[in-house]
This record gives C-alpha cells, sequence and structure tokens, in this order.
C-alpha cells in the first residue's frame, strides 16, 4: 500500500506545491541551504539574490515567497537585522515547548539535545505543545541552560477546554491541563450562553504573546463540573483524541453488508468446521481473534484466526484515513472511542459467535518443548464456535466446572491441548528470560447514577495467559515473514536501559540489599531472575516498579532492534487489527506477499506511521489515566476524614505518595504535614529524614493517613498521617505491563 500522499514529509509537500505555484525558475531550497552552508556570516536579501542569479520582479517575488516558507519550517533564519542565516550556525534550537503547572517550562529539541530551560516569562508568549526557535542564552545558578524564545514557528493548540467564569461580564477560561498555565481572555457576547463554573470549550482567537494574553470564543459548553461523564468529555478534548465520525467516513460505511457476502469467500481456506473460539473479558464487545488447537504427532498444531479488517478498509480511502489519523481504540471506563465504526469494530469484523467472518490465520506448527517448528500464513473464512470469557475457560480447566465441562463437551479436548501448550510455552518464556511485570489492575464499578460505588482488583489467571501465549507466536511468526521477505513494517521494538537509568536502578536496588546481574550491559535474563527472587517479598510490587521505570516505552518503528522485555530478536503487532492501527498494516504487507504483490510502503513511510502511532498510543495512555485519577478524587470526595492503611509507593522533596490499602488510590502527604521537623531528601536513597528526630520515610513503608482534602480541579488526593509503623505488605492482583 502506498501512504505518501498523507505522510510524506512535511518540507517536501510544501516545496512541490510552491514549484506548482511559481511561474518563473527560482533557486530551490537546496541551493540555498548550501550557499548559506558556505557563507562565514548571515547574508542580506541582495546577497542572496546576486549569488543565487535571481532576476526581474516576478522571480523576485516568487524567491522572497519561498525564504518566507523555509522561515515558517525552521530551515533558515532571518536576524534582526534581517539577514538570513542557518539555525545552526547561529546557535538557534528548535523544538517543541513543554509546560510546567508553576509557570515556567522547556524546549525538547527536534534535534535529540539537551532540554532548555524556558522561564515564566518566556512561557507567556507560548502555550504548551508550541514547536519554536530559540536561542542559548547561558546558564541558570542550577546549571540548566537557559533558552530565549525568538520565533513561534506553528501553533499547536487551536482550542482548549477548561472551566468557564464570569465576573463582571468579563470571562475566563482556566485550562484543563495544567500545562497550559494562561488564561483564556472571552469577551463580552463570545461567551455564547455559557454559565459561569461550566466546562467549555474554547476557541483560540488571538494566541499569546510576550505583552498579551490569549483570547477565545466559547465554541461549546460540555456541562456542568461535576456532571456525571464529565471526565471522558474533558479527556477527550484535553488530549485531542479524535471521537466524531466524519461525515464521509459515515457515508463510505454505510453501503457495508453486515454479512459476509458470497464472492468474498472464494480462494480462501473454509475453516468453519474447525472449532474456533473467542476467549476474552465478559465486557468485551469487539472480537478480532480466535483460537485452536490439536496435538499432533510432532506436537501441537496452533491455529489463530484474525479478524481481516484489511479486506473492508481500503487503503487511502476516508475509512483508512480516519482510523489512521486516531491510530487505536481508546479505552475508558464504561465507554469506548473505537479506531472502526461500530458497523466493523462490533459487526462484520467482530468474530462473533455462528456467524461467518473473514479472517487472516497463521497455523502454527510447535514442537514438545515449545519451539516454533514451522507456520504458514493464509487468507481464511472461519466461524467461531463459541464466545467463551476468561473466567469460564479457567473454571473449565483449573477449577474442573462440572457443569461447564458438560456445556462446552465438544470443545474441551481442543481447550485442554491449549493448556497443554500453554504450559509448555510458559516454561520456554521463562528459559527465554523474558520480563515478566506483573503490576496491580483495578476495575471501577460505577452505581446508576454513574458514581463509583467501589474499586475492585482484577485477577489474571490462567485462561488470560493461555491467550496471551497464543498472540505473543502469531506476532513473533509474523515479525520473521515480513523480515523474511525485507518488508519495511511497523515493528514492535523496546530498548533495553539506558546507563543513567541503570545507575539510578542500582542505587535504589543497592538500598534494599538487593542486585541486578549482568554488569554495564544487564539481559532480560538478568530482569526476569530479580523478579523471581524478590516475588515473595511485600514490597516486591515497588521493586517491579523501579525495574520498569529503568526501561524505555515499547514503540513502534520500522528499524528491528527487537523487543527487550520479551526477550524477543524479532516482534511485531499482528492480532488486534480492529483496535491498532499498526496490526491493518502489517497484515496489508502480509496479503501482498502472500498474492506476490510488490509491498509499495518504504522505510520513511514505516517510520513515519511508527512515530504517528506510538504518539496515539501515549495520548490514549495519557487521556485513559487522567479519568482515572479523576474519578479516584471523585470517589474520595465522600471519605475525606477517614482513616486507611497505606503503603509509601512515591518518596520527593516535597512530601510521600501512599496508596491507601484495599481502596487502590494514591494520596500525598506533604512534607509540612510531616510533623514538626525539618525532613531532608535524599534522591539515592529515596527517603526523607527529620533534622531533629530522625524519623525516616522511605518506599515500602506501611503507616496510617486520614483523607484531609480533595480537590477535584488538580485530581489530588491530599492525606495526613496517623501513625507509623515499618512493616511491609502484601499486594493485590496484578496486570501485565503492555508490551
Amino acid at each position: 500500500m502506498s501512504m505518501r500522499r498523507r505522510r510524506k514529509d512535511h518540507r517536501e509537500t510544501v516545496s512541490e506545491h510552491e514549484t506548482e505555484q511559481y511561474t518563473v525558475s527560482i533557486p530551490g531550497r537546496e541551493e540555498v541551504l548550501k550557499l548559506l552552508q558556505r557563507s562565514s556570516s548571515p547574508l542580506e536579501f541582495s546577497e542572496i539574490t546576486r549569488k543565487l542569479r535571481v532576476r526581474g520582479d516576478e522571480a523576485l517575488n516568487a524567491f522572497t515567497r519561498r525564504l518566507r516558507a523555509m522561515e515558517r519550517d525552521g530551515q533558515i533564519l532571518r536576524n534582526r537585522r534581517g539577514r538570513f542565516g542557518l539555525i545552526q550556525k547561529m546557535d538557534m534550537v528548535r523544538g517543541n515547548v513543554i509546560g510546567h503547572p508553576d509557570g515556567f517550562g522547556f524546549l525538547v529539541p527536534e534535534d535529540g539535545g539537551t532540554d532548555l530551560f524556558l522561564s515564566a516569562r518566556q512561557m507567556r508568549q507560548v502555550f504548551h505543545g508550541d514547536r519554536v526557535m530559540a536561542c542559548v542564552a547561558g546558564v541558570d545558578a542550577r546549571g540548566r541552560r537557559e533558552g530565549v524564545i525568538i520565533e513561534v514557528l506553528e501553533r499547536r493548540n487551536h482550542s482548549v477546554v477548561g472551566r468557564f467564569f464570569l465576573e463582571n461580564r468579563l470571562g475566563i477560561v482556566i485550562p484543563e491541563d495544567k500545562r497550559i498555565t494562561q488564561e483564556i481572555m472571552v469577551s463580552p457576547g463570545d461567551e455564547h450562553g455559557a454559565r459561569s463554573g461550566q466546562i467549555v470549550v474554547a476557541e483560540i482567537i488571538t494566541q499569546p504573546t510576550r505583552r498579551s494574553r490569549p483570547t477565545g470564543r466559547i465554541v461549546e459548553t460540555l456541562g456542568d463540573h461535576m456532571a456525571p461523564g464529565m471526565e471522558v468529555e474533558v479527556a477527550l478534548r484535553k488530549h485531542q483524541l479524535p471521537h466524531v465520525w466524519p461525515a464521509e467516513v459515515l457515508a463510505e460505511v454505510q453501503g457495508i453488508e453486515t454479512s459476509v457476502p458470497g464472492r468474498a469467500r472464494s480462494n480462501r481456506e473454509d475453516l468453519r468446521d474447525l472449532p474456533l473460539v473467542t476467549i476474552d473479558g465478559e465486557d468485551a464487545r469487539d472480537f478480532d481473534d480466535a483460537v485452536y488447537c490439536a496435538r499432533d504427532g510432532r506436537g501441537w498444531r496452533l491455529v489463530v484466526a484474525i479478524a481481516d479488517v484489511a479486506h473492508y478498509v481500503n487503503p487511502d480511502s476516508v475509512l483508512d484515513t480516519e482510523a489512521y489519523i486516531r491510530g487505536n481504540s481508546v479505552y475508558f471506563p464504561e465507554r469506548v472511542i473505537p479506531m472502526l465504526p461500530e458497523v466493523l469494530s462490533n459487526g462484520l469484523c467482530s468474530l462473533n459467535p455462528d456467524a461467518d467472518r473473514l479472517c487472516m490465520a497463521c497455523e502454527i506448527q510447535v514442537g514438545t518443548r515449545g519451539k516454533i517448528k514451522d507456520f504458514r500464513f493464509f487468507e481464511g473464512v472461519m466461524c467461531s464456535h463459541a464466545r467463551l470469557t476468561y473466567a469460564e475457560v479457567a473454571a473449565i480447566l483449573v477449577d474442573k466446572d462440572e457443569p461447564l465441562r458438560c456445556q462446552y463437551s465438544s470443545l474441551l479436548p481442543h481447550l485442554q491441548e491449549l493448556h497443554a501448550l500453554f504450559k509448555v510455552l510458559q516454561q520456554v518464556r521463562m528459559q527465554r528470560g523474558a520480563v515478566d511485570f506483573e503490576l496491580p489492575e483495578t476495575r471501577f464499578i460505577f452505581d446508576k447514577q454513574h458514581k463509583i460505588e467501589r474499586i475492585v482488583p482484577v485477577a489474571r489467571n490462567d485462561a488470560h495467559r493461555l491467550i496471551e501465549e497464543c498472540m505473543l507466536a502469531a506476532n513473533v511468526c509474523a515479525a520473521e515473514f515480513l523480515k523474511k521477505h525485507k518488508v519495511p513494517a511497523p515493528y514492535r521494538i523496546h530498548e533495553g536501559p539506558t546507563q543513567e537509568k541503570l545507575s539510578d536502578l542500582r542505587e535504589f536496588l543497592r538500598e534494599l540489599g538487593l542486585s541486578l546481574g549482568g554488569g554495564a550491559n544487564p539481559q532480560p535474563q538478568d530482569y526476569a531472575k530479580l523478579l523471581a527472587a524478590v516475588a515473595a517479598r511485600p514490597d516486591s510490587h515497588l521493586i517491579q516498579m523501579a525495574l520498569l521505570r529503568s526501561l524505555s516505552q515499547a514503540l513502534y518503528s520500522p528499524d528491528n532492534i527487537g523487543h527487550f522485555a520479551l526477550g524477543y530478536e524479532h516482534y511485531t503487532h499482528f492480532t488486534s487489527p480492529i483496535r491498532r492501527f499498526p496490526d491493518l498494516q502489517v497484515h496489508r504487507s502480509i496479503k501482498s506477499i502472500l498474492r506476490n504483490k510488490p509491498v509499495t510502503m518504504s522505510h520513511e513511510e514505516a517510520l513515519n506511521l511508527g512515530e504517528h502511532c506510538s504518539m496515539t498510543e501515549r495520548r490514549a495512555d495519557d487521556a485513559t489515566r487522567d479519568v482515572a485519577r479523576w474519578l479516584k478524587a471523585e470517589y474520595m470526595m465522600d471519605r475525606i476524614g477517614e482513616e486507611f492503611e497505606g503503603i509509601v509507593t512515591g518518596v520527593t522533596n516535597f512530601g510521600i505518595f501512599v496508596e491507601l490499602l484495599d481502596l487502590y488510590v494514591d494520596g500525598l502527604v506533604h512534607i509540612t504535614a510531616l510533623g514538626n521537623d525539618y525532613f531532608h531528601f535524599d534522591p539515592v536513597k529515596r527517603r526523607l529524614t527529620g533534622s531533629r528526630t530522625r524519623k525516616t520515610y522511605r518506599l515500602g513503608d506501611r503507616l496510617r493517613a486520614r483523607v484531609v482534602r480533595v480537590d477535584l480541579d488538580e485530581a489530588r488526593i491530599d492525606l495526613e498521617l496517623v501513625e507509623t509503623t515499618k512493616r511491609r505488605v502484601r499486594r493485590g492482583p496484578a496486570k501485565r505491563r503492555k508490551h
């Protein structure tokens, strides 16, 4: 598939448009850049035109527009004397602004250099996320490079969600995103019916400058501050999550049939008699994977069938473009923002029971010791023989539930073989040294008014792990298949720890009397060995968190460097094309290979795709995390004054973070609430120690805390200590880190 039209490098696209616009021949961007590179100093416009032989009014006007475009794109810079020069020669840095709630910020350079500190005064003229050009002004007292913003290259915030207040006919919007510290001024008549205290969306009319505040007009009133579901509405707009289907998309899916037409079954392998089943959570609505397993003389035959989304979503269609923009489905409590319209995600692409569905299948031959001996991919048509839940499968296989075993007697032999295969694959996983992070997972239980009734742990069982091993096997086969055919693809990659993070981790472990093997280059096996050694410790959760923080985030990239945590040399995502765009692209590439058609995606396009989908994944994580924090704060509003047992999960120079046990909620004990003493923070040992009392607070300490304040706007819970003991605590059920 070709995605050049929407993923081409921005500057190339601009240059092409410019060439089309100009009716006279003028020097290209590369010629300008080469001239400025050779020059020992910035050049005046007349010098550039003379050296590049630009003559005539029409050519000079066209060339002026080209230089302005190069300025906008950050390729060149015009100084205060009107001379043009290269950014790198003028000690200029371009990058994205990261705001801080306290008013200051940082510029993260695009070239990967050291961040620049931006003072609160500098931040007045920009919003969090803006792309700017800055120069290095010096070094502050803390040794940080300070930046001065020279020019705003791109404004990234064109609307802001926040809370509207009206006083003396003057309106302001206080942004929900605390990284944006400017208030948006709203003139009389621009509030469009919004009432003071409501949550609104303000369109930015004028952006902030050094001398003036930003102004805006209300374009949407979301509702009252505490209205049910408001937390999701705010998160959607704060993180700019696409959540409304464009009319063109709705028109395109309107003609999609609700059942698989007969013509679509031709040239496909018929798997409808194969007892494939889906195994998902009780509340799942889209089923994109089904499994089957049987033993043979060489080991096991495992079939992983995945919904054939690529059959319905054509490259470069409006549906494909919208799916790319969304990148993935986003799962909030009680609400899903799907990547594809429901007619596909919950209908024609979902492997619903007793319904014919098109699929992409991976048939894997697994040896008796768990090694993948062979595999093949093919297009098929299937019919799921049952929609099973994790709880049902665990009851059948582990608890030997007789009524359920009788109900699914025809499927029982295949489920038992899946379980047997899982146990062997789990042993291979341990031998491979895959890093198994088991972190607490919780679920919100709501009442009829959409208020949290309670927060409950979600336990993982053998059924969860069984499906995970099947999906891992299919994903590895997909990566091997693409690598074999030398196809650029969005591999799922994960790097090991940096030296800086590794040093911090070793200091932390030393305080606990622990060590990580592997020297300067630890391997997954070293992490896995340490995790196994601390599994029975009551503070194992905190140790896991420290190990996890030492690793980078997994992301998508055509540069196949392997997956550190899983211990794979080659890995990609193949098994969830309904909810992840990279999986859809992997399907397209595999189909092209099977049909002996060229795969038209270039390495650059795969790189752009990987960067975009990694961003949308982080965006979804940030949004769901915000919603969870807000819901937990709301949940604690009715518990102010109550006391709970807790464990210290974080130590900073301004206090300690405490998780309230059995509630799965975190709160802050500010340093001023620790007692009448001066407390000093040790960042290496991660503890606070009182000067007079010598009281020490460190990770894993158990204590009793009282809820004293809840700030919904900040989603913050403030605690105070009741008493402190130094016992360690046990943890609840766990979830696995997303790979």
